[in-house]
């Protein structure tokens, strides 16, 4: 089961069950399965802005940011014995969380003259793709 936990502002036209299924077909190409929870959130400029400032030292917006609850990233765990993934206790693998900026979303989708709907679509699939450690 796949949880998606979507949250944006009542101004923001969006589709969750869009959202929800941009999830659920990347971790389907991925190959994960079980019981999965990402979370999505669709903010604004100023919220953006202010979430690249404090997490990348960058003084501006962005379309995108992710969080993951973990680092997918193989070399920085090298360090660490490996004793392989430890579930949560409630074996629900929490992967993180995806930021997009509706207004970044927008203006994306005006240039690539697709609807703000499948930008959005886009962006979730990509942002999953972060927490899963695959960068492209």
């Amino acid at each position: 089961m796949v949880n998606v936990l979507i949250s944006a502002d009542s101004r923001y036209q969006i589709n969750k069950s869009a959202i929800q299924q941009a999830v659920l077909n990347t971790l389907v190409e991925n190959r994960v399965s079980g019981q999965v929870e990402v979370e999505v959130s669709i903010v604004g400029d100023r919220k953006m802005h202010e979430l690249n400032k404090t997490y990348r030292g960058l003084d501006s917006t962005t379309d995108i940011l992710t969080f993951p609850l973990h680092d997918p990233n193989p070399q920085n765990l090298q360090h660490i014995p490996r004793v392989g993934f430890v579930m949560a206790p409630d074996n629900i693998l929490h992967l993180g969380s995806i930021v997009i900026s509706y207004n970044q979303a927008v203006e994306d989708a005006t240039l690539d003259g697709k609807s703000v709907e499948d930008e959005i679509s886009f962006l979730v699939e990509h942002g999953t793709k972060h927490l899963l450690g695959i960068h492209h």
